[in-house]
């Protein structure tokens, strides 16, 4: 036998998880996705996913990878484990790839997408944000065009998080409207932590009409500011986590970015 990289493309609920990777005496996806390989193959192994998602945000396309030395066919590991996982985990596929592709360093872009809807549900409240609030649709887009190209975007980033380079490229950025359902879509090279959430927040911020005061509390043209200039401070409009979803993690052997 000989070591083999085995690619998993995964979706999950994240509701019920602490997040993506491994925390002690919490659940999280990685360590069940590990556990399941090790009840499959009598190995452990170094799961790499391709980002983090926060406990609550969940995944219609994560993407993973481990080495392993096992007679195992790749096509095979997808069963196998969602035989083991629970039914919010699943494995959409597994291949082989080659052994030096990692998820994580080797992925160009990804597509992310956040969910807010203007009412509440019984059945749906896990999986979108119920703003309840007055919005208007027109300021939420033309806030998102002024996403796209490149920007230092630390200001929407935890501060503990931030790296020495905070700037990412982002390829599209569009809310749309289907009745009482809104949902922004982003795509981009790169995203810091709590990006997408602090974006939403912020968005939805100066879009909400204050029905006392008729007034939004940051306006369209301090949202560009900040963009123009990344001050120091962090924007802590953020939105709760179960509105987001992983959409898609894309390669450079896939062509287009997601």
């Amino acid at each position: 036998m000989s070591e083999k990289n085995i690619k998993l493309t995964i979706e999950y609920k994240g509701t019920a998880y602490s997040g993506w990777q491994i925390q002690v005496n919490e659940r999280t996806i990685q360590e069940e996705i590990a556990k399941a390989v090790h009840k499959t193959t009598g190995h452990d192994i170094n799961l790499i996913g391709a980002g983090r998602t926060d406990a609550g945000v969940h995944a219609l396309g994560q993407v993973a990878n481990f080495r392993i030395d096992h007679d195992l066919p790749a096509e095979k590991y997808r069963d196998a484990l969602n035989f083991y996982l629970d039914r919010d985990i699943r494995v959409k596929e597994s291949i082989e790839v080659p052994i030096e592709f990692h998820a994580r360093f080797d992925a160009t872009s990804k597509r992310y997408r956040y969910l807010v809807a203007s009412e509440q549900s019984a059945l749906y409240r896990e999986y979108r944000w119920e703003y309840q609030k007055q919005v208007q649709f027109d300021r939420l887009t033309e806030a998102a065009s002024l996403l796209r190209g490149e920007h230092d975007f630390s200001p929407f980033c935890v501060t503990a998080s931030r790296k020495e380079n905070n700037h990412c490229t982002i390829y599209r950025a569009v809310w749309r409207r289907v009745g009482p359902l809104m949902g922004f879509e982003i795509s981009g090279n790169r995203f810091l932590h709590t990006m997408v959430r602090s974006l939403v927040g912020a968005m939805l911020n100066l879009a909400t009409v204050d029905q006392d005061k008729n007034k939004q509390n940051l306006t369209l043209q301090q949202f560009e500011d900040i963009l123009l200039t990344a001050p120091e401070e962090r924007i802590i409009f953020t939105a709760p986590p179960q509105g987001l979803y992983l959409v898609k993690v894309s390669y450079k052997s896939e062509g287009q970015p997601a």
